[in-house]
């Protein structure tokens, strides 16, 4: 499981101080990239390698509101691997505030390549079905 801090700034809210529930998207979107990052999947040398550009495309997105984080609190984003597939993988993620679940995604990634699915490397697989079956 990866975990980044993030705090909640004036932009991510609306005009009651609670976040606007799209920033959500915004926040799980860096989850997931460092989560993938601390895996050491760089981004850029997926776009550029030879037989790619390869890509991490959201197919599916689940997301539960549960209590809203509101400007200046200090939250975390927690993501794990749940499911590995040949191409396919589903990543679970919270906000959380201290102890308290904000937000909950599940969020279904399909790894492309010239537009279609395309296997993950037999490294990147390894150390993904690590993290998915610890």
């Amino acid at each position: 499981m990866n975990t980044l801090t993030l705090r909640i700034y004036y932009e991510d809210t609306d005009f009651s101080g609670f976040v606007y529930h799209a920033r959500y998207l915004h926040f799980f979107e860096r989850g997931r990239t460092e989560a993938l990052r601390e895996l050491g999947v760089d981004h850029r040398a997926l776009f550029e390698s030879e037989g790619g550009p390869f890509f991490f495309v959201v197919r599916n997105m689940t997301i539960d509101f549960k209590s809203p984080a509101r400007m200046d609190d200090v939250v975390t984003v927690e993501t794990r691997v749940a499911e590995v597939g040949a191409a396919s993988l589903v990543m679970l993620q919270k906000l959380m505030r201290g102890e308290a679940v904000l937000c909950t995604a599940r969020v279904d990634i399909a790894h492309l390549a010239g537009g279609k699915p395309r296997r993950f490397p037999a490294d990147l697989r390894s150390r993904l079905d690590l993290l998915a079956n610890p």
